[in-house]
């Protein structure tokens, strides 16, 4: 089911073009220096390829809730998704939105000096200026209030948010958004649902985040409920 993303309209980066593309499930908003629309859709096909290749010949990767097992012959943006799941301790497609973001980020920076690739709050970034990204969270009095901004050091760099308030992705918590940061766009998916599933109540959040710093890779994460935040990691929270 498709669903509106408003948050799309206050997205703005002098300099550089902005265009979406869909195919099928996946719709990404990408920036880059010029407008990529013909091989970033040719990356998408590819990615979906490939995972539901990988998904008719093995369905447990689309419906299992937990990791499975490696197998050494799948392709490799199978093969990230496995591994980030796993370090998560979550079911592969909890990685299935920052793994197509990743992998079309990857093939667009060969092409463009910036690039910035949002697959519904999933984020791929790679950019040469300060960057800040907003946070999301549904009806919480914090939302679109306050962003993580980022050094263009730390790039590439992936952002994934989860929510069990806002969109359709499934997840066992009740935080409006948990976000984690990652050098992979991939394991930043995988992480911010299990950090997402830990969250039910204000007093949940200090032993989440506690868990999530001990993945490794992981160099920041928060968490929005209601009017509570809690943050953890190498984050620079700014008021928008």
């Amino acid at each position: 089911m498709y669903e509106e993303r408003h948050y799309r309209s206050r997205s703005s980066t002098p300099g550089l073009s902005s265009f979406i593309v869909s195919v099928k499930e996946t719709d990404l908003f990408i920036t880059a220096d010029k407008d990529y629309t013909i091989q970033a859709r040719d990356a998408v096909i590819q990615a979906r390829f490939w995972i539901e290749n990988y998904i008719h010949h093995n369905p447990l990767f689309h419906t299992s809730l937990r990791p499975i097992p490696l197998e050494p012959h799948a392709p490799p943006i199978i093969k990230n998704m496995i591994t980030a799941s796993t370090a998560c301790s979550v079911g592969p497609m909890a990685a299935v939105a920052g793994a197509i973001a990743e992998y079309v980020g990857n093939q667009l920076r060969a092409l463009s000096p910036e690039v910035i690739v949002e697959n519904g709050g999933d984020i791929y970034l790679s950019v040469q200026r300060d960057i800040t990204v907003g946070i999301f969270a549904g009806s919480s009095p914090l939302s679109q209030r306050i962003g993580l901004r980022i050094r263009p050091e730390t790039t590439p760099l992936g952002i994934g948010t989860s929510s069990g308030t806002v969109g359709h992705s499934l997840s066992f918590g009740k935080a409006d958004a948990a976000t984690v940061l990652a050098p992979s766009a991939t394991l930043a998916d995988a992480a911010a649902t299990a950090l997402g599933n830990m969250v039910s109540t204000k007093d949940d959040i200090a032993a989440a985040l506690e868990k999530v710093h001990h993945i490794p890779g992981i160099t920041g994460a928060l968490i929005i409920l209601g009017d509570a935040l809690g943050a953890w990691g190498e984050l620079d929270i700014v008021e928008l």
